[in-house]
This record gives structure tokens, C-alpha cells and sequence, in this order.
């Protein structure tokens, strides 16, 4: 690095040396031929010496040939303006008696017409700077023209020894770190392959939410097969100039062929993968001829043996089939979400170097963040961390990973915020709706927390989790509990504050949406089993343009009326369980009014008994109150500055 920095700073000196140099040299050029000589005769500078005319005298001997040359000036010569003299050996004596004479002093120099070195200084020093300047210009032509050569070449990296990963380093992908074993084998012992005729797989993609560890995964299959790892991004391929990409894209298999066996790893895939021929671009943009490059490299008519390419993307409905057919990427491996034990594996490797307190248990927070992706669990330790550095603390605490786990889901809690009773009460009374429907309602989601504490755009949230982890699939009632919870809210605030506020209008959002996908998506009302639109995004559109709708204008008002009607089921459901219960949502917002947070241990509390337990209670006076002197201490601050 330090080579490289005095290697630009001398770039960057050396045209003002240059400049400098000729500077010299034109000075003393015009400084030489500027000067008069008047030839003189070995009797006119007698004569003048007789005369006592001579001012200067420089004697300067040729002894090779007998001959000396004797330089000076005159009066009434210019500054610039000398004479010289030729003398004979045998006249020498003679001239000098005469200038000493006439109390001249004289020096004795080498002749500069005689001096090679000087002839070669005043000569050959113009032309040689003439060159350097020269040479100069065309490097800079050179490498201006070589950048712009440079412009077709691959931007792939090669990853460092640094960077290494293993499967050690990736937690909670055990399926997918066996569906890629066979890879590795192929790297370290192709032959074993080869001899049953095996054809490992050319490409392989890897799909799954954003945070999910696909980068991750194909870092850590570089580094077990111990192979050259070449990286790329789907968008630096793509260039303004239509030929740029593919070129690209040639130069990048040029490059890996010669580091075979090894591994390219395209990320965002999508950003160069999309169909051809959709949109407005039409078949001659930059990107389809990049995609239609990438095609024939992958399998083409040349082989690429050894080279094997890993490909992530969270979009995989938007790529060319062509891509996916076997023979490319002819096998595809989906990231999930971690689940229960791969989120507790996921927190293991992040708290590798942190340092955590004795109340913390990972396993518990394993399965209190469901939904959580491995970058999620990685943020989350690391704001635990930063607010234990910022409360002075030398450990990661319970109370810590809490309020991460807040920050991480609705943002920063915004504790200096003044809030009137009126809207703490109105606060108070919906989210304890949101919360008795979820603690009275069958197939509604366990509640674990409530505040009414600002976060995010929230006024306050309810903290629901599912009561066993499941993939992908929900039943209808566990659809209608969701839409019936949601509108807990706004049926708690009509009940008892005789009023509605726009406090539920997030809540009606996803209660709507996810009736109309009931309706037109599920086949989950009366007009059966039949999906009538579908989730088509367009490449280049937008969704709402591109979303497929498959029946009338009459269905339509059907399927706004079958919309309707879940709404208002799930919402007299909503009134009826709150009804029943109207003590234990007063009873709740009257915890959350004294102590704005409870946890699921003081909800199961006020259940039981009507009111938390003493050493509950005791437990949250004392957190309230170190809130509260956090408040009046950042108050007190705040007047000081003032």
C-alpha cells in the first residue's frame, strides 16, 4: 500500500520536475546564444591592449593543437557582448606581458568549444528533455486508451485468504449445507464423479429471503472446496453501451478458466437474469444481450470445465426459463428462514466474541424471535451490545437483548416524548383489545408483551407470537384469528371510549389485505375454490399494472362484498369476546397506565388473579423508576444547556 501511495505521489511530482527542467534548459540555451563574440585578430587585441581598452581577459588554453583562445571584453561592450582572440603558442608570451602590463588580471579556463561534456550539456540536454516530455504525453494517451479498453473487462473479484469462510461460520442450513456437499467433492476429487459418469451440476441457485445467508453459504463452499472464489454483482455487468455487459461476461469465464476448478458467485442475479422480452426495452437492450452472453458461456458450444456458478436471488419468478433449465442452473436450493434450533445456532456463532451475562439464554430468545433471519439475529446482538456500551455495562444483559429485540422490530423507543392522559388512555384501551383477543380466542397467537410506549410511527404495540412455529401453512381459522385480532383495537376503543381514532389504521390494512387474499388468492369463501387474481409482478411494470385479474365486473363486486362480509364477521367476533372480557381489558390498560410495559408473566398474572403479583410488581416499580430517572435526568440536562 505504501509502494502504491509513493508510486502516485511521484505521477504526481513528475510533470512539475519536467517542467522545471525545461525551464533550466531554455534559460540556459537563450543565456548561451545570446551572447555577441566579435572575433578578434592577434594584432587588433594588441592594439587595443596598447590602447588600454581591454577590461576583461580569459585565457583559455588548446594544448592538444598549439592554439589558445583568449576571451574579455572591451569598453563600451554590452553586458552580453565579448570578443575572442586565436593565439599561437608563439605569440602567447607576448600578449600576456602586455596584459600584465596593464595590471590585468586574467583567468585560465577550459575552453567550452573544446569540452565534450559541455558540448554534449548545451547539445544533446534540449532533445533529451524534449523526449522525457514527450514520452510522458504518449503514456498518458497509453493509458487513457488502455482504460478505455479496460472498460469490457470483468469486475469480479477475487476473494482474499481474509475472507475465508467455512461451514462452521454458517449456522441453521443444515439441509442446504448437504444439498451443496456434492459440490465440494467435485472440487477436491473430480475423478471420483467421473468414473460413474456423474455430471455435477453447472450452476447453482440459491434462493431465499433478503438476510437468509446465501452470500454467506457460497463464501463458505469456496473455502471448504479451498478453491479460487470469484465474486460478482448481477449489476456490474450491466453498462450505457450495449456490448459492454457481454463482453464482460466473456472475459469473466476467460479469467476463471485459467484458476479452474474454481467458483463464481453471482449476487442479485436478477439484475441481469430477467425474462427476455418483456417490458420496453424489447431484445436489443444492454442487459438481454448480457443475459443472452452469459446463456451460451454457461452452455454453450465451448466447455468450461472446472467452473462451477453459485447465484443468489430473492426473486427467482422473474428470471428467463433459459436460465433455469437444466444444463445452467439445473438445481436450485432454497435459503428459508431459520427456524426454533437453527435461529439458537445462528445466536451462538454472532456471540462467539461478545460477552453475555448470566440471565441470558439463547435457546429462550431462539424461540421469542420467529421470523428472524440470520442478519436480523446478528443486528439484534449487535444493538444488545451497543446499548450495554452505552449504559456502562461489562456484560450483555437480559435487559438489553429486550429492548434490542424492540428496536430491531419498531425502532427506537422515544421515552422524551410528552403524552397526554387522554391519549395514554386511548392507547392503553386499544392495545389491551389487540391483547384479550389474542389471550381469549382459540387459534389467535400467544401474547408475550404490551407497551404504550412510542416507537417507530406506533403509539404502542402488542407483541403476538405463534403458539408453535409452522412453515408456510395456515388454516382459516388461524386467518380469521389474525383479522379478529387485529381489529380488537379499534372494537376495544369504540366500547369504552365511545370513540374511533386512526390509531387502527395499520391494523385495518393488514386485516383487509389479508381478507381479500382469502378471497381471491385461497379460495376461502363462498365463491370456492377458485383464485381469481394472481401475484404477477411485472419485470419492468409496476404491480398494481401487472396483476392478474381473471373475472368480471360482477365478480368483482362479489368478491368486494365476500371482502366485506369476513370484516364484519371477525368484527362482531371481536366485540363479542371483548364484551365477555370487559374487566380484563380494564384491568390490563390500568397496568399499562402505572407501568407502560408488561411481560407475559404480568399478563398471565391479571389473568389469574386480577392484578400482578407482588414480586412482579416490585420488579416493574423498579424499572419504571430507573426510566423515570433516565427521563428527569436527560429533562434536567436539557434545561442546563437552555
Amino acid at each position: 500500500m505504501n509502494i502504491k501511495k509513493q508510486n502516485d505521489r511521484f505521477k504526481n511530482i513528475l510533470p512539475y520536475v519536467i517542467l522545471f527542467l525545461v525551464v533550466i534548459a531554455v534559460f540556459f540555451t537563450l543565456n548561451f546564444q545570446g551572447s555577441k563574440v566579435n572575433e578578434l585578430s592577434t594584432g587588433e587585441l594588441i592594439t587595443e591592449l596598447k590602447e588600454n581598452n581591454v577590461t576583461e581577459v580569459t585565457l583559455m588554453p588548446k594544448s592538444d593543437e598549439g592554439i589558445y583562445y583568449i576571451e574579455g571584453k572591451l569598453e563600451g561592450y554590452k553586458r552580453s557582448e565579448i570578443f575572442r582572440t586565436k593565439v599561437v603558442s608563439a605569440e602567447l608570451e607576448n600578449v600576456i606581458t602586455m596584459i600584465n602590463d596593464n595590471n590585468i588580471k586574467y583567468e585560465t579556463e577550459s575552453d567550452p568549444g573544446g569540452n565534450i561534456i559541455w558540448d554534449i550539456i548545451i547539445n544533446v540536454l534540449p532533445i533529451v528533455i524534449m523526449v522525457i516530455i514527450m514520452y510522458f504525453l504518449f503514456s498518458k494517451i497509453a493509458s487513457s486508451n488502455k482504460n478505455s479498453m479496460d472498460f469490457g473487462r470483468s469486475k469480479a473479484r477475487l476473494s482474499s485468504d481474509k475472507d475465508k469462510k467455512n461451514f462452521k461460520d454458517v449456522a441453521g442450513l443444515t439441509e442446504e449445507k448437504e444439498e451443496v456437499a456434492e459440490l465440494i467433492d467435485f472440487l477436491k476429487n473430480p475423478k471420483k464423479f467421473e468414473k460413474l459418469g456423474a455430471r455435477i451440476p453447472k450452476g447453482v441457485l440459491l434462493v431465499g429471503p433478503p438476510g437468509t445467508g446465501k452470500t454467506l453459504l457460497a463464501k463458505a463452499i469456496a473455502g471448504e472446496a479451498n478453491v479460487p472464489f470469484f465474486f460478482i454483482s448481477g449489476s456490474d455487468f450491466v453498462e450505457l453501451f450495449v456490448g459492454v455487459g457481454a463482453s464482460r461476461v466473456r472475459d469473466m469465464f476467460k479469467e476463471a478458466k485459467r484458476s479452474a476448478p474454481c467458483l463464481i458467485f453471482i449476487d442479485e442475479i436478477d439484475a441481469v437474469g430477467r425474462e427476455r422480452g418483456t417490458g420496453l426495452g424489447g431484445g436489443h437492450d444492454e442487459r438481454e444481450q448480457t443475459l443472452n452472453q452469459l446463456l451460451t458461456e454457461m452452455d454453450g458450444f465451448g466447455e468450461n470445465e472446472g467452473i462451477i456458478i453459485i447465484a443468489a436471488t430473492n426473486r427467482p419468478d422473474v428470471l428467463d426459463p433459459a436460465l433455469l433449465r437444466p444444463g445452467r442452473f439445473d438445481r436450485q436450493v432454497t435459503v428459508s428462514l431459520p427456524d426454533a434450533s437453527g435461529r439458537e445456532e445462528i445466536l451462538k456463532v454472532h456471540a462467539r466474541n461478545k460477552v453475555l451475562g448470566k440471565d441470558v439464554n439463547l435457546k429462550n430468545l431462539s424461540q421469542r424471535t420467529p421470523g428472524f433471519s440470520g442478519a436480523d439475529l446478528e443486528n439484534l446482538l449487535n444493538e444488545a451490545a451497543l446499548l450495554a456500551v452505552r449504559r456502562n455495562k461489562n456484560e450483555i444483559t437480559m435487559d438489553e437483548i429486550d429492548e434490542a429485540t424492540d428496536r430491531v422490530l419498531m425502532g427506537p423507543a422515544k421515552v422524551t416524548r410528552k403524552i397526554t392522559d387522554k391519549e395514554k388512555r386511548l392507547v392503553s384501551i386499544h392495545e389491551s383489545g389487540h391483547a384479550v383477543i389474542g389471550l381469549k380466542l382459540e387459534d389467535a397467537q400467544e401474547v408475550h408483551k404490551i407497551t404504550i410506549i412510542p416507537r417507530g410511527m406506533a403509539g404502542g404495540y402488542t407483541m403476538m407470537l405463534p403458539k408453535e412455529e409452522k412453515i408456510a401453512v395456515l388454516t382459516k381459522k388461524e386467518l380469521l384469528a389474525q383479522i379478529t385480532g387485529l381489529l380488537g383495537g379499534r372494537v376495544s376503543e369504540e366500547m369504552f371510549l365511545k370513540e374511533i381514532s386512526t390509531g387502527a389504521s395499520d391494523d385495518l390494512k393488514r386485516a383487509t389485505r389479508i381478507a381479500r387474499s382469502m378471497v381471491t388468492e385461497y379460495g376461502m369463501s363462498e365463491l370456492g375454490p377458485i383464485q381469481y387474481e394472481e401475484k404477477s409482478e411485472g419485470v419492468f411494470l409496476g404491480r398494481d399494472y401487472t396483476k392478474s385479474k381473471n373475472f368480471s365486473d360482477q365478480v368483482a363486486l362479489e368478491i368486494d362484498e365476500q371482502t366485506r362480509k369476513i370484516i364484519e364477521e371477525c368484527y362482531e367476533k371481536a366485540k363479542k369476546i371483548i364484551k365477555e372480557n370487559e374487566k380484563l381489558v380494564m384491568q390490563l390498560s390500568d397496568a399499562l397506565m402505572k407501568y407502560e410495559t408488561i411481560t407475559k408473566e404480568q399478563i398471565e398474572s391479571i389473568v389469574k388473579t386480577g392484578k400482578i403479583k407482588p414480586e412482579l410488581m416490585e420488579e416493574s416499580s423498579n424499572e419504571t423508576e430507573e426510566k423515570d430517572n433516565k427521563k428527569s435526568k436527560k429533562n434536567n440536562e436539557r434545561q442546563g444547556s437552555e
